[in-house]
């Protein structure tokens, strides 16, 4: 399968992108307005997003790629397997 030229996919998703990226940037907000705003400075979570804000900055080829390790928890062998509930 051959990607699109990126004329293409950029007229293709630019809409998508911009719409995803106004939602972000709502969510950023409302966090940022928020109360105890310095108790995030600590959160994990936060760190993540920060670290995610820099892949899509960057010129990784493989941003997605990168973003859902970053928010993956590493391959453990010894996990459990889930039984079926019924």
């Amino acid at each position: 399968m051959n990607p699109l030229p990126a004329p293409r996919a950029l007229e293709q998703f630019f809409l998508e992108a911009r719409c995803k990226l106004l939602d972000l940037a709502g969510i950023l907000d409302r966090v940022g307005r928020g109360a105890d705003l310095d108790s995030l400075t600590a959160d994990a979570r936060t760190e993540k997003i920060h670290k995610a804000l820099g892949i899509l900055m960057s010129a990784a080829p493989n941003k997605a790629e990168l973003i859902q390790k970053l928010f993956s928890l590493a391959y453990d062998p010894e996990w459990k397997r889930p039984s079926p509930r019924f």
